[in-house]
């Protein structure tokens, strides 16, 4: 496999990146914001009429969060950690929702007195917790979507419920005194097949019509979450493509009044402004016939490399040295056996790859830094840089 820079950066853009890159000991991520932010405007563009709340998960370093604040970016908050950092730069609570499904009642009421009012659901029993500690906040219940065959980080069965049992939800939350506002779905996380999005907005507005014409409750908002793309090895179709059929989706099932629209991007704004360098620790066979070489390296599942689970997301690898290439497992550096990124999936290296060469993860701006661990084996938390 030979990556080709340019089909991820333009070679002005690779080669800012990589002359920092240089200047600094491995491992680490360096991330272009301008790249953030014109992904923030296509994004924007491609659907002038929905709102953005971005998925602090995805990277919650503060120079994320400042420049999606001043692009008017909403946040979507998963705990009372990320809404400290969010509401510390200055965001005001008007613009975020708590949507994460599963939360302590007293998380719910600290969101609430700190003037969060929108909340994600899924079940009766948190949906009770908001009514106690939330009182009179709008909620909206999260559905299950199919397109975890086709998605290469499904969400499923976490998250969610049927629809019956989101109406009956909705009901009672009307009933506990909140506002049934309204619904919300992931199709998966960098999800290829755009017609996911078609057969949850069809469930959707069936769920809409029933409890209009059966309970007199008109809802008001679509939560369509994310599931944009990525440069990932595995190309997908552009944005462009993803909001015109998404679009064309909703104007079948809902004409021309759509309800609210959010979108929850995370992935999709910061993938692709991240570069992840590391550097080959150890090269070696395991017999004196073996055809394929492990390449050890310094950044592994446990520092920002966990979506290599399953071998789900491939990301590209581009290095410098060049010549015949040869197919390789690539693992991590930790005493831990499940500490191989890529064994299946066959990678190809060149085949003069040593110890001490740079190897450099494209598109992995999202996801990695804020899911590298504290301390295992004694390694620190990823570092990151923005240029």
């Amino acid at each position: 496999m030979s990556i080709k820079i340019e089909d991820y950066y333009p070679l002005a853009t690779f080669n800012k990146m990589k002359a920092f890159a240089d200047k600094h000991e491995t491992p680490f991520v360096v991330i272009d914001t301008a790249i953030i932010s014109q992904a923030y405007d296509d994004l924007r563009a491609g659907f002038e009429f929905a709102k953005v709340y971005y998925a602090v998960k995805a990277n919650p370093a503060i120079e994320v969060i400042e420049l999606l604040r001043d692009k008017g970016s909403s946040f979507d908050i998963a705990s009372i950690y990320e809404l400290d950092k969010v509401l510390s730069a200055g965001v005001s609570p008007d613009r975020m929702s708590y949507g994460n499904t599963i939360k302590k009642a007293r998380d719910i009421r600290y969101f609430y007195d700190k003037g969060v009012r929108m909340f994600a659901t899924d079940s009766e029993a948190d949906l009770r917790n908001i009514a106690k500690a939330a009182p009179g906040a709008k909620v909206y219940v999260r559905i299950l979507t199919e397109g975890s065959t086709t998605a290469d980080w499904p969400l499923s069965r976490k998250f969610g419920c049927q629809a019956d049992m989101a109406m009956d939800l909705l009901i009672l939350a009307r009933d506990l005194g909140l506002v049934p506002y309204g619904l919300s779905f992931h199709v998966g996380s960098q999800q290829r097949d755009i017609s996911a999005w078609d057969a949850a907005i069809a469930k959707v507005k069936v769920i809409f019509e029933r409890l209009k014409e059966e309970d007199g409750i008109v809802l008001k908002l679509i939560n369509m979450g994310g599931g944009f793309p990525a440069n990932y090895i595995t190309r997908t179709n552009s944005l462009e493509t993803y909001a015109e059929e998404i679009i064309r989706f909703l104007k079948e099932d809902f004409g021309d009044d759509l309800p609210e629209i959010i979108l929850e991007p995370g992935r999709s704004l910061i993938s692709n402004a991240g570069i992840l360098v590391s550097e080959v620790v150890l090269v070696a066979r395991k017999s004196r016939t073996a055809v394929e070489r492990w390449v050890y390296v310094d950044v592994g599942k446990f520092s920002g490399l966990i979506e290599t689970m399953d071998e789900s997301i491939k990301f590209p690898i581009w290095t410098e040295k060049k010549g015949e290439m040869e197919e390789v497992v690539i693992a991590g550096p930790t005493c831990d056996s499940a500490d191989i990124m890529y064994e299946n999936y066959k990678y190809g290296l060149p085949l003069n790859l040593a110890i001490g060469d740079r190897m450099y993860w494209l598109s992995t701006g999202a996801y990695t830094t804020s899911y590298s661990a504290v301390e295992f084996n004694g390694f620190p938390p990823l570092k990151s840089y923005f240029l």
